[in-house]
Formats: structure tokens, C-alpha cells, sequence
């Protein structure tokens, strides 16, 4: 099992930027994939973005060209940079981990079901 704990959460302004940061275990897998979701109330938890162990990264639609994904091995530690934000991506965000690589999923790592260990979320809200 990995642990998870998100960090970087908070408020900002409508095209402002946020930082998110998830402090991982080590993983015991050679082959591994780290990805961002988020919920907002009443709505389902959707993905955002994923890495695997090779660095390989997908973007949900909504994400595409505003936020970007990254990894330190070193610190084992995943990021979520977030420009241009938009109150719609007002949302508890959660980091989650799996043992292999998004690519070889049919959702491309960006549905939840393929995800073994969750962290507890960090609340994002965006004003207008």
C-alpha cells in the first residue's frame, strides 16, 4: 500500500495559479502511475491528469494547456501546476497511485476505478 498526502491547496482568483504537491511511499513497483483527480460537490470524481513511472503523462480535456503534471523521483513527490485557473475547477483534489502504467488502461488513467490508494484531498476554490 501507498501512502499519499496532498499539500498546496487554497483560494485563488480567476486566472490565477496554485500549486499542488502529493508526498508519496516509496513504491515497491517497478512500474507505477501517480494521477490527480478532483470532486466538486455533487458532481463525480473525475480525472485530471496522470503519470506513470517512464514520465508518460495524460491531461483530461479541461486540464489540456492550463495544468501540468510532474514528478521527483528524488523527493518522491508529484506536482500539479495549475494556470489560468477557472472557478469551475473549484474541487477537493486528490492524488492516487496504482501498480502499472496508465497506458495500458482504456480510460488512459483518468477514471478512478483503476486506482488502489488515495490520499485524503486538498480543497481548491477559485473565485470569479
Amino acid at each position: 500500500q501507498v501512502q499519499l498526502v496532498e499539500s498546496g491547496g487554497g483560494s485563488a482568483q480567476a486566472g490565477g495559479s496554485l500549486r499542488l504537491s502529493c508526498a508519496t511511499s516509496r513504491f515497491t513497483s517497478a512500474r507505477y502511475s501517480l494521477g490527480w483527480f478532483r470532486q466538486a460537490p455533487g458532481k463525480e470524481r473525475e480525472g485530471v491528469a496522470v503519470i506513470d513511472s517512464d514520465g508518460a503523462t495524460n491531461y483530461a480535456d479541461s486540464a489540456k494547456a492550463r495544468f501540468v503534471i510532474s514528478k521527483d523521483d528524488a523527493k518522491n513527490i508529484i506536482y500539479l501546476q495549475m494556470d489560468s485557473l477557472k472557478p469551475e475547477d473549484t474541487a477537493m483534489y486528490f492524488c492516487a497511485a496504482f501498480a502499472g502504467s496508465w497506458r495500458s488502461l482504456m480510460s488512459r488513467g483518468l477514471a478512478p476505478y483503476a486506482y488502489s490508494d488515495w490520499g485524503q484531498g486538498t480543497q481548491v476554490t477559485v473565485s470569479s
